[in-house]
């Protein structure tokens, strides 16, 4: 594996390799999430190509971009283990100098997560866009957990005409339910215990599409029930557009939540 700090070495680095390229970006502090995206790149295409940048333009003021965790010794061997070909590590100064031409994401970017985090998808597209120019890949891999961050990816890359094709990866799990995040690590011993209630609501809301149950409403509430006591930020259920929904719409329809345990934002979500 060769870890690349410059710009100048990723782009002598791609211009060596004629093959299928996959790309796994990240902001480090890797995970078994983080690793399944790893290994399905590995397994479908020659090289793999991991960047871990902790992407400014994508936290709010008051955010957690100072305290973001932090791993780089454990994600170098994380990514050594799973045969990475190149591991990007670039600093701030590579990736953003003082003036920059801005992307600008879609009117969808306003809703959900962009309601709460103004600007946040323009970050996120923003630093996309830059890593998917210098690694040009055939293939890059986003797990659904973040699925409206995935939806406007997709868009991005066909507004843009990009030549690349986007992987959707299945939401990895601990073995009692909790989705895997870097900021797992901020809870305490009972919100950890209370944060097991996200996955519970969502399985109890797709339990209820086997006895035909497909009324919004009717999931939202034994969805609240479920998460009574806790900070709430939204529960919404929206089709593969991102568009609200009065019925559930089976193989278009996801339903996502919020709930903030003191500091910590937990999302999860599920695909009907």
């Amino acid at each position: 594996m060769k870890i690349l700090k410059t710009i100048d070495e990723l782009r002598d680095a791609r211009k060596s390799i004629s093959s299928n390229v996959g790309f796994v970006p990240t902001m480090g502090a890797l995970h078994q999430g983080h690793i399944s995206l790893i290994k399905r790149a590995r397994l479908e295409n020659e090289i793999v190509i991991v960047s871990i940048f902790v992407n400014p333009t994508q936290f709010l003021p008051g955010e957690d971009l100072a305290a973001y965790p932090r791993k780089d010794e454990a994600d170098k061997k994380i990514c050594e283990m799973c045969k990475v070909d190149y591991l990007f590590m670039p600093e701030i100064s590579t990736m953003y100098k003082e003036e920059e031409t801005l992307v600008k994401a879609s009117n969808r970017s306003y809703i959900l997560e962009g309601k709460a985090r103004p600007g946040h998808f323009d970050g996120v597209l923003q630093v996309v866009l830059k890593l998917f120019g210098l690694t040009q890949p055939t293939n890059a891999y986003f797990g659904k957990k973040d699925a409206q961050q995935l939806l406007l990816i997709s868009q991005m890359v066909k507004d843009f005409f990009l030549p690349i094709n986007i992987v959707e990866c299945e939401i990895i799990r601990e073995s009692d339910g909790l989705a895997l995040s870097s900021r797992n690590v901020y809870l305490d011993e009972k919100q950890r215990k209370d944060a097991l209630l996200l996955s519970k609501s969502l399985y109890l809301a797709a339990s209820l599409l086997t006895k035909e149950e497909k009324d919004v409403k009717v999931i939202k509430n034994k969805i609240y029930e479920v998460l009574q006591g806790l900070d709430v930020e939204y529960v919404a259920i929206v089709d593969r557009s991102f568009n609200e929904l009065e019925e559930i719409e089976i193989g278009n329809s996801i339903i996502l939540l919020v709930v903030k345990f003191g500091q910590t934002r937990l999302l999860d979500n599920i695909w009907l």
